[in-house]
């Protein structure tokens, strides 16, 4: 029996938690995962080119996309460039959970959720935000930074912008904006411990 579509990319999704495991489990550096990210980004860029301008006809591109990918970056390409900035813009104490929201709340998220665009019902954002929450919370972040990183990656995982007919995917924004809101937290607020 075939796995649906979404239950296919919902398990790319969570592999994607190999990157960050590497640096937690100790067999990469930070160095060496931020060199594994960019170059897993190059080559997801080279793919990308290739199948919009030149026309790469993979049958996993059919199965592993969305319609509206087919004409844009596709989300994982955008799931690898989210995590490679969060990891090149901060150190691993605020992009290693940012990562672990994107590789594991979001494909928890997409199979509670209904995977339409949009804004996604309450369950599923206090589903999402309870995930971030216990990924944050076990990176032993403080609370108020915990509390934000997890409230920004659900409010970036829970709506879907469109902006001038391209989809804003939460691929790219649950890593950055959250990594963002971790790193401001740990700058200018206080850090009560959980």
């Amino acid at each position: 029996m075939s796995l649906p579509s979404e239950v296919k990319r919902r398990l790319v999704h969570v592999s994607g938690t190999g990157y960050p495991a590497l640096y937690l489990l100790d067999l990469a550096s930070y160095r060496e995962l931020q060199l594994l990210l960019v170059a897993s980004s190059v080559v997801a860029l080279v793919l990308e080119v290739i199948r919009l301008f030149v026309g790469l006809d993979w049958r996993i591109f059919d199965e592993l996309t969305r319609e509206y990918e087919q004409d844009n970056l596709a989300g994982y390409a955008l799931y690898i460039f989210g995590m490679t900035v969060a990891a090149l813009a901060f150190g691993p104490r605020v992009s290693v959970p940012a990562m672990l929201m994107l590789t594991i709340a979001d494909p928890i998220s997409g199979l509670a959720g209904s995977g339409e665009l949009g804004v996604k019902q309450t369950h599923t954002l206090l589903l999402t935000f309870g995930v971030c929450l216990l990924i944050t919370s076990l990176s032993g972040l403080p609370l108020v930074a915990a509390v934000l990183g997890a409230l920004a990656a659900t409010l970036a995982d829970g709506m879907k912008p469109i902006v001038a007919g391209y989809v804003i995917d939460d691929n790219i924004t649950i890593p950055v904006v959250s990594a963002v809101v971790m790193y401001l937290a740990l700058q200018y607020l206080p850090t009560v411990r959980l």
